[in-house]
């Protein structure tokens, strides 16, 4: 009988695609959706802030309630690899226990039970995966790692310095999803810009870029995380002339205040910042994306203030913002008398909540009457007599749906296929169009 196979992917898109290498050597299992069904469980844990980590428990434990008494439970990931001594020993309805360095033996480890903690990160190579969610768009992993010392950030601590993947690798690896339909990719790793670095090369991007041009089939492209202290103008206006690359701009700026820039060890300071948003703003069709933390520790008002005072006036089309939480092993952590108290913190997410929500509706508001390149994804998030569709340039999952009340065309709308459409109105925090002509 055909074994069963229940996988549960959490956190970023980094760890999805490690899930998707799992997948790839668990071919022989059939995938099942109901985890009482399964003969293996795994769940592909984040251990990144204190609210991930909390998920990434209670699942394990709520999926230990349900499954059969006879199937193995897997812990892999991020939060394993990072609290493994101390999960190992308590945690005992787990029955396998792995890190980030063994997604490619993860057949091995449940053919032979057995726990595997590599001394070094995975590093993804030319192999199968199985590409969920998506018969159009994969994510391509640059690297694994991190070189910046982020006073908030520990993923350095638990993933290690910057390795990255040779360009032949990536390549190989995007003409083989080419070969399988995929003709849209997002690049993506801690620090993108940063790419190439342990080999000496500075703006490895450009190289990226040129050899993802060359790969036929290749229609739609964006690079994620681009870090502003390893980023160059030269890196930008690559992108801004690429005919392949959208003018997506994806740099968590985490704040803009010159004093909190240095307690967060970014590296770069408030000028280059702007500098580099500027001309991010100023390209054609651009879509800009940021992050912000509220609360660490030594953000003073006047910080605060001057953070909001920047959101207000640079126009962001999408902006993320987190309450900071103490990371162990952190300098941050270790600035007692300077915590901002959870209250404050709070609040101060609300105030920026709402300044988030203006800027979206006004990045919207931009679409409208407008015709734009889209890509129908399926059946909507709001209502089965809608379609529901994104921007072809923007991110997967992130930027938000487009709903297809319309269809000009003579043909059915497919899935995975691009269009052109005419965006009619703004509903809410998403665009409403109709579809005017296949692309």
């Amino acid at each position: 009988m055909e074994k069963k196979l229940h996988l549960v992917s959490l956190g970023c898109t980094k760890n999805l695609i490690d899930s998707e290498v799992m997948l790839g050597r668990l071919s022989n299992y059939k995938i099942t959706s109901q985890a009482d069904d399964a003969d293996v469980i795994i769940v592909n844990t984040c251990g990144f802030i204190d609210a991930a980590k909390q998920e990434s428990i209670q699942t394990i434990l709520d999926l230990h309630q349900s499954r059969k008494d006879d199937s193995l439970l897997v812990m892999s990931g991020c939060l394993s690899e990072r609290y493994k001594e101390q999960l190992t020993k308590e945690l005992k309805e787990v029955d396998i226990f792995t890190g980030v360095g063994d997604y490619d033996k993860i057949d091995e480890l449940i053919a032979r039970r057995e726990n595997r903690f590599s001394p070094r990160t995975y590093l993804i190579k030319d192999q199968d995966r199985v590409i969920t969610g998506s018969n159009y768009h994969a994510y391509i992993k640059l690297s694994e790692g991190c070189n910046q010392q982020c006073s908030f950030c520990a993923i350095p601590h638990f993933k290690g310095k910057l390795q990255s993947r040779p360009l032949s690798d990536i390549k190989s690896e995007v003409q083989k999803l080419v070969g399988q339909g995929f003709y849209d990719f997002s690049f993506i790793s801690q620090d993108s810009s940063s790419y190439l670095r342990d080999f000496d090369q500075k703006d490895g991007l450009i190289q990226l870029i040129d050899e993802i041009e060359s790969v036929k089939g290749v229609k739609s492209a964006r690079i994620l995380y681009l870090y502003p202290s390893t980023l160059s103008d030269d890196v930008l206006y690559k992108i801004i002339d690429s005919p392949i690359f959208h003018n997506y701009f994806d740099m968590p700026i985490q704040h803009i205040s010159e004093n909190m820039l240095k307690i967060m060890k970014r590296g770069s300071g408030q000028k280059i910042i702007k500098h580099q948003l500027e001309i991010m703003r100023n390209a054609p069709d651009a879509f800009v994306r940021t992050s912000i933390i509220a609360g660490h520790p030594g953000e003073k008002d006047e910080d605060f203030k001057e953070l909001c005072d920047f959101l207000k006036d640079f126009d962001f089309d999408r902006i993320n913002v987190f309450a900071y939480s103490d990371e162990e092993g952190t300098k941050a952590q270790r600035m007692e008398e300077e915590k901002i108290p959870s209250d404050i913190i709070d609040k101060r997410i609300a105030k920026l909540n709402k300044i988030i929500d203006k800027k979206i509706q006004k990045s919207l508001q931009n679409e409208m009457n407008k015709e734009i390149d889209i890509v129908v994804c399926g059946q909507s998030s709001e209502h089965e007599f809608f379609l529901g569709a994104k921007k072809l340039s923007w991110a997967e999952d992130i930027d938000g749906e487009i709903l297809i009340n319309e269809n000009e065309t003579n043909n059915e709308p497919v899935i995975g296929k691009t269009y052109k459409a005419k965006v009619t109105q703004v509903a809410g925090d998403k665009l409403v169009a109709t579809l005017t002509k296949e692309s």
